[in-house]
């Protein structure tokens, strides 16, 4: 390699690594994540498609959950991913995006604004695409007639809480505010998971292939209006 392209090749490196900017280290980090989720769910996909092992994995787990269910964790867990649902995903979508409006977060109000609604508009498309049953059983828990994969509920509870734990890592200086936010955003999203799996409204690759759609998705929103911010700063300090 020349001295001319290997100089070429540095900055370029720097350039993307480099925390601040419109095109740096963001970007870099919200590519890659797109390209990992990318490639998770489409495998995902691929195996439920093509009747895979991961298939005969669901109909165990479903039917080891829907034999082995007890009170009351049935009921709290009823009550939990009610919370979850469309109605209350809403209410917590509109009382965030009201905080950020108070706090006068204009990009993260963006941010929210395409990610969830946006994200749950893409979960209904992917439905229709794979028009996936949901699990059968004897004695179900619940019973749906909509299409299976991949979780709307899992989906809405990534992009949420996906949102509310990047606007506290970004703007908390407290490295334990930052840690506490991710591992409760991690939670609340398992246990949703956990919930519809229980519950019998999804097979575990549902939910998998959610949280892997939804993070995607969240990372073309959250990036996309960094890149704005970023943008419009620069051509401010011109």
């Amino acid at each position: 390699m020349s001295r001319i392209a290997y100089a070429k090749l540095t900055r370029f490196l720097r350039a993307r690594l480099t925390p601040g900017g419109e095109l740096g280290l963001h970007l870099t980090a919200g590519v890659i994540l797109l390209v990992i989720a990318v490639a998770v769910f489409r495998d995902i996909a691929e195996a439920v498609t093509d009747n895979d092992d991961i298939a005969l994995l669901d109909q165990h787990i479903a039917q080891w959950f829907n034999t082995h269910a007890f009170e009351p964790l049935t009921t709290i867990l009823f009550g939990f991913t009610h919370l979850h649902g469309i109605v209350g995903m809403s209410i917590a979508a509109c009382l965030l995006g009201v905080w950020f409006w108070y706090r006068h977060k204009p990009y993260w109000l963006l941010a929210l604004a395409t990610a969830v609604p946006g994200g749950m508009v893409l979960n209904v498309l992917l439905k229709h695409i794979y028009e996936r049953t949901r699990p059968s059983f004897d004695e179900p828990l619940l019973t749906l007639a909509t299409y299976s994969f991949p979780s709307g509920h899992t989906s809405g509870a990534t992009l949420f809480y996906g949102v509310l734990a990047s606007y506290l890592v970004t703007t908390s200086p407290s490295w334990r505010v930052r840690g506490a936010a991710m591992a409760g955003a991690t939670l609340m999203v398992l246990l949703v998971a956990f919930s519809r799996v229980y519950l019998g409204a999804h097979f575990l690759s549902d939910v998998l292939a959610a949280m892997a759609g939804a993070a995607g998705w969240l990372a073309v929103c959250i990036t996309s209006v960094s890149t704005l911010r970023r943008r419009r700063a620069a051509r401010k300090d011109e």
